[in-house]
Parts: structure tokens; C-alpha cells; sequence
């Protein structure tokens, strides 16, 4: 007959096959390349902190974060006089949206060296992020001061006018970005953005700059379609989208707005077939269920659009769009 384990010994076991399993994934990871390397250097030299310093790297490129911030911390302990040991942590805690945590590091790192550029750049970067301006143009100027040249200074000044809405000032600071540094594609992406509020076709060339200096990423060619779009050239904006997805064929918002110019064209099957793309992409995606069914409607195709906007519903429960239509149909 089988015994059956007390509950405290079950529970103990439990967390030891916990721990074990976390054991042996921290053995793997350690066990092999450049990791493993430094990691018998700081078993050779405990008390080194650039050693900590340096895995701490590492574990960050692999995204092993909550290790990256064990290791930095441990560099700090060993060496409170580094600055980059401080900003590190101050980095990775901003890029998980811990901004409160985030700031003390950067503070610190700047306090023991207050000509370190990067680290007022970040702590600009965070002022930004939680609309203290006044806070961010005081770490900005102080790098700009050092150097005429910091393209992201320039680049936070138009991001902090922008939102402002002086328009003139942020195109002035965006326009400097991209005179110091021709391929700062974001401050491209900016410009873009700004002159296509204003119909100004100067917006396509931003767009093409963005794109050149990064290729990676398609927005600017879809943002491209948005001006054709906004502007009722249809067929332009048609253009821009196949070539969107060309380039890349899971940019959904291309399909999704490549269906609304279709369907502004009365060409409501063709409209059907982007989102029914999308939905063989993204089987969960309730705006394009929504949309199938909305053209189901415009056919007269009733019984269709409501399986549509039900469908919506299960992915999305809270849509007031389908359940709207759901009632204009007559089913609720």
C-alpha cells in the first residue's frame, strides 16, 4: 500500500523541486560562453566589481534583467564610486516603466559625475516621460552646453514642444536633430508626423529619410499611406500599404486601413479579404472580426454580420462597436 506523504513534507519537497529547477536554469545559463568566463573570473575575484559589472552586461543583452540589476547592485556594493554602475540599474528600471525607481540612479550616477552626458540624456528622458519639463530642459541644456552636437538634446526639445504644441519650436528642434546626425530616424519620423498634420507634402520626404535610416522599420511607409489617405487619394494610399506590406506582411494597421480605403471605394468583398488577412494572422483580433461584420451590413448580408460581431465579442467582450451594431440589427 502506498503512504502518502505528510502535508509539510509534501509542501517542503515542493519548493526543493522549485528551487532545484531555478538551480538548474541558472546553471545552464551560467554554464557556457562569455558568461561562464567572467563567472569563474569573479569566483577567482570576489571583490571585483567591474567583473560584476561587466556580466551585468551581458545579462541585460540576454534580457535576464532581475539578474543584470543582482550583479550591477553587487557592483555597487563592492564600488560606490562608478557612475555607471549607478546609471545601469537607473536604465533597466526605466525600460520597465519603474520610473519613480528609476530616478535616484540616474540622480546618483549624475552626482558623481556631473559631465556624464548620457546619464543627463536619461534623466531628461525620464523628466519627459512624466512631464517635468522644466526639469528635463535644465539636464538637456547642461549637455547641450558640453556638446553642440548631442543630437538627442535637440531630438527631447522637440518631443517636450510637441506636446506643448508649438509646432514652429519642435520642427526647429527636430530640423537640429537631423542636421547633426542624418540618420536620427525618429526625429524623421517626427517631422513626418508634423508636417503631414499641416498637409504639407514635404511629410513623404521625411518619411523616405526615416526609412532609409532604418529599414528595419516600415512605419514611415505606412505613415506615407496615412497622408494619401488623409488627403482622399486613395489609390496613392493603396500603393503605400502594398508596399507596407510588402516589406513586411504582419504590419496589421496596413490591412486594417487598406480595408477602409476599399470600403470608402464601395469595394466591399475586396475590403473583406484584408481583414480576412488580419484574422489569419491574428485568429483573437476583434476589430477585424468587427469590420468583416460591418461589411456583411453594407451588403445586406445580415445573418453574416451578426456571426461577425458576435465573434468580435468573444475576444473582446467590452467592444461597444459590435454590440451596437448587434442592436441596430436587432439581436439585443
Amino acid at each position: 500500500m502506498k503512504k502518502l506523504l505528510c502535508p509539510l513534507l509534501a509542501v517542503v519537497l515542493l519548493l526543493a523541486c522549485k528551487e532545484g529547477n531555478k538551480q538548474t536554469a541558472n546553471n545552464t545559463l551560467f554554464g557556457s560562453g562569455k558568461l561562464k568566463d567572467i563567472s569563474v573570473k569573479i569566483n577567482d575575484k570576489p571583490d571585483n566589481a567591474a567583473l560584476y559589472f561587466e556580466r551585468g552586461q551581458l545579462l541585460h543583452q540576454m534580457q535576464e534583467d532581475s539578474l543584470a540589476i543582482a550583479d550591477f547592485k553587487k557592483a555597487v556594493s563592492l564600488d560606490s564610486s562608478k557612475a555607471p554602475y549607478y546609471s545601469a540599474i537607473g536604465d533597466i528600471l526605466f525600460e520597465h516603466k519603474d520610473i519613480s525607481g528609476s530616478v535616484p540612479w540616474i540622480e546618483k550616477a549624475i552626482k558623481l559625475n556631473p559631465e556624464d552626458k548620457q546619464a543627463q540624456l536619461k534623466l531628461a528622458k525620464l523628466f519627459v516621460f512624466i512631464k517635468e519639463y522644466t526639469k528635463a530642459f535644465q539636464s538637456i541644456n547642461t549637455v547641450l552646453r558640453q556638446d553642440v552636437y548631442a543630437a538627442e538634446g535637440y531630438f527631447l526639445k522637440g518631443m517636450i514642444y510637441k506636446d506643448l504644441k508649438d509646432t514652429t519650436k519642435a520642427i526647429s528642434s527636430f530640423r537640429t536633430a537631423v542636421q547633426v546626425d542624418a540618420n536620427y530616424q525618429e526625429a524623421f519620423v517626427q517631422l513626418g508626423q508634423l508636417f503631414s498634420a499641416k498637409g504639407d507634402p514635404i511629410a513623404l520626404a521625411y518619411y523616405n529619410n526615416a526609412y532609409s535610416a532604418d529599414t528595419t522599420d516600415v512605419f514611415p511607409l505606412f505613415a506615407r499611406g496615412v497622408f494619401y489617405q488623409d488627403r482622399k487619394e486613395f489609390e496613392l494610399a493603396k500603393k503605400e500599404y502594398r508596399n507596407t506590406v510588402l516589406h513586411n506582411r504582419l504590419y496589421l494597421d496596413a490591412y486594417f486601413n487598406m480595408g477602409y480605403v476599399l470600403m470608402q471605394q464601395d469595394s466591399l468583398e475586396k475590403a473583406m479579404r484584408q481583414y480576412e488577412l488580419i484574422t489569419n494572422i491574428d485568429q483573437t483580433n476583434a476589430e477585424a472580426y468587427y469590420n468583416k461584420g460591418l461589411c456583411y451590413e453594407l451588403m445586406g448580408k445580415k445573418e453574416e454580420a451578426i456571426k461577425e460581431y458576435k465573434q468580435a465579442l468573444v475576444f473582446e467582450e467590452g467592444y461597444d462597436m459590435p454590440k451596437e451594431a448587434l442592436k441596430r440589427l436587432g439581436t439585443q
